[in-house]
């Protein structure tokens, strides 16, 4: 950033800076900026950054929507059912999914 004033500072230093508020840093014209609608200026250390940075805020966060959902329900089953797919690991919601599913296959409507 042209104009910027660059200081070298121990950790120490700079936590106590911080602890005292007396960063540098102008938080109230970054507020400002933010509630303008303002860009932010180019890195001119790093110009790439700013698009970067833009590019991972957009990235949307979570498990892509599936093609598939599935229905989530409260089920009462017997003890034993239920511990016997446990007792199978991880996955034992999708292969008691898929008994049901077989289950189905052999029983239509």
């Amino acid at each position: 950033m042209s104009g910027s004033k660059r200081t070298r500072m121990t950790l120490e230093e700079m936590q106590n800076a911080i602890a005292a508020r007396q960063d540098e840093s102008d938080w109230e014209g970054v507020r400002q900026r933010i509630e303008a609608g303002l860009d932010p200026e180019p890195d001119e250390d790093s110009p790439d950054a700013t698009e970067l940075m833009r590019a991972a805020l957009q990235q949307k966060r979570g498990r892509p929507p599936s093609l598939n959902p599935k229905t989530q329900i409260a089920i009462r089953l017997d003890r034993d059912i239920v511990e016997a797919f446990r007792a199978g690991g991880p996955g034992w919601q999708t292969r008691m999914n898929a008994a049901l599913r077989e289950w189905l296959a052999a029983h239509p409507h």
